[in-house]
């Protein structure tokens, strides 16, 4: 053969070479599902105790909002523009009718299957499959324990419900047919459902609050993250500052007077922070002997 054929040859056996290479390699191991889910899935979905907490977090709300409804507040409790943490200051409520803003998931509505499928998968949060149970999940929900009891008393005093969830916008109907199926009632995007692409803001939620408020007057919030009741809260804080920002006051008296949280240790912007933000230094213990 002779030397420019045999140079060619060797170019071209190059790529079937290399692709040999790639295909002979072994697959990628495949995580195991784990033998139980995880343990703040297990005390969400599972446990006695999750649903008490919930169940005893919408009685307190329903007490509040039916003492609000029989004396109008001044205020709304959503934060004005132009508030702070150190100093709030709320929208006034004027004639505008009553109205209670909710977050959806896992302050409502609890997401059990796409949960199921997280804890089975053993791959962690994907876009993809969020998005794909945003539009196919109704069948696979429920109602956060409490929630479509107080929902429906609420309506029955005349107080408008209306969700504010980071789902998104493209999904509208989809959701408001999950909100249906949990058994809480029915939601019209742009009218008692907000959801994330409603406004410019992402999934900042103080926009579509600011929305709701000029025609609400809202009596009371609930949601399972501190972004459901103020963008202030994820304003880059540190985790100590951001947890001494909802123990001082005033904003420390808004729990349970305005702002009710709904327990979730299962995902979101709860659970982070290393030894050093969870374990001050002068909070650490150990047995004789085995002290740092």
């Amino acid at each position: 053969m002779p030397a420019r054929m045999r140079l060619g040859a060797a170019f071209l056996a190059l790529p079937l070479a290399a692709c040999a290479s790639v295909t002979s390699a072994p697959p990628a191991p495949v995580a195991a599902a784990p033998a139980n889910p995880p343990a703040g899935m297990q005390y969400l979905y599972g446990s006695g105790e999750g649903a008490a907490l919930s169940v005893q977090a919408w009685h307190g709300l329903l007490g509040y909002v039916a003492a609000k409804v029989k004396v109008r507040p001044a205020d709304s409790v959503v934060l004005a523009q132009g508030a702070s943490l150190d100093a709030p200051k709320f929208v006034p409520c004027g004639d505008k009718p009553l109205a209670a803003v909710f977050d959806v998931d896992e302050t409502v509505m609890l997401n059990t299957g796409y949960e199921y499928h997280d804890a089975t998968s053993a791959k962690g949060y994907n876009a993809a499959d969020w998005d794909a149970w945003e539009k196919t999940g109704e069948g696979a929900v429920a109602p956060v324990p409490g929630a479509d009891h107080v929902l429906a008393a609420l309506r029955k005093m005349g107080v408008t419900v209306i969700f504010n969830t980071n789902r998104s916008a493209a999904n509208a109907d989809a959701t408001a047919r999950a909100i249906r199926a949990a058994g809480l009632g029915e939601a019209v995007h742009g009218q008692t459902l907000y959801l994330s692409g409603d406004d410019a803001m992402g999934s900042r939620k103080d926009g579509r609050r600011a929305t709701i408020s000029s025609k609400y007057c809202v009596i009371a919030m609930g949601g399972d993250q501190l972004g459901d009741f103020s963008d202030l809260f994820n304003a880059g804080q540190a985790v100590p500052a951001r947890r001494a920002a909802t123990m001082t006051l005033p904003i420390a008296g808004m729990w349970g007077n305005g702002w009710f949280v709904m327990p979730n240790p299962v995902y979101g912007s709860g659970l982070k922070g290393g030894f050093d933000d969870i374990f001050p230094m002068d909070k650490r213990w150990a047995p004789e002997g085995r002290r740092p």
